[in-house]
């Protein structure tokens, strides 16, 4: 493979991100803060997860169940941490209404609230992205490719790089769920983004079979899109929600 390969492989992960960036987060200094500190944040979660399970590896790769403990655990520590990273931001609004209130300036506005979690959103992906593909893509540079005996079909980078995109996407939308969630005690959004984290992860053992790349990244890719619908009908309720007080 040459330059241009490596620089396509991390635009198949990273385009759409680019793309979201540059339209809506650019926009306003305060989500760019936002999707810095969250990438941030999900960075240092990643690095401690990996240096906790270092004690365990290395990892019997003929059995799966193994592997689907480390991303039960990991999936539940990172969903509690998107809990602490709410009430983090929870407090922080607070304060920004209060500071509103006294200059008689407006409080944040709905479409306001789920920018700043789309911005989180776009940065957990973002982590993810990095920590899981960009991390491996250095070879991708050089003149040659890389497949795996067990997805022989598509090169090694380019699986790992499509895998990367579709966890960007359910991990950018997620949040925007988890923050409504929250913020309405709803019951079914809250169970919903971990269930789907969860189902997403496990659905990378699928790539352990023999082919299994082939019905894995289709599976994957089918949580994304359940995860976009189930946000935009959300977004839509509260939007319609919200212009209807308005007029009354």
């Amino acid at each position: 493979m040459t330059v241009a390969a490596g620089i396509g492989y991390a635009l198949v992960a990273l385009g759409p991100s680019l793309s979201l960036f540059v339209s809506v987060i650019s926009k306003k200094p305060f989500l760019i803060l936002t999707l810095l500190s969250s990438t941030l944040v999900w960075l240092i979660s990643l690095i401690l997860l990996s240096a906790i399970w270092r004690a365990f590896l290395p990892l019997n790769s003929t059995t799966w169940w193994p592997f689907a403990i480390l991303i039960f655990t990991s999936v539940a520590f990172q969903e509690g941490l998107r809990l602490l990273f709410w009430r983090a931001y929870k407090r922080l609004e607070d304060i920004l209404d209060a500071f509103a209130d006294r200059v008689s300036k407006p409080r944040l506005y709905l479409t306001d609230k789920m920018q700043i979690a789309l911005a989180g959103g776009l940065g957990h992906g973002v982590a993810h992205a990095v920590f899981f593909c960009l991390s491996l893509l250095t070879p991708a540079f050089g003149p040659a490719t890389y497949f795996v005996d067990r997805c022989s079909q598509i090169p090694f980078f380019l699986v790992s790089a499509i895998i990367a995109l579709a966890f960007v996407t359910i991990h950018t939308f997620s949040m925007v769920i988890a923050f409504n969630g929250y913020a309405e005690v709803n019951k079914v959004d809250q169970v919903f983004v971990p269930s789907v984290h969860l189902a997403a992860g496990m659905m990378t053992l699928i790539n352990f079979a023999s082919g299994g790349c082939v019905i894995g990244i289709p599976l994957l890719f089918l949580m994304a899109i359940l995860t976009l619908m189930h946000c935009a009908r959300m977004v839509w309720r509260r939007l319609t929600e919200n212009q209807r007080r308005g007029n009354s």
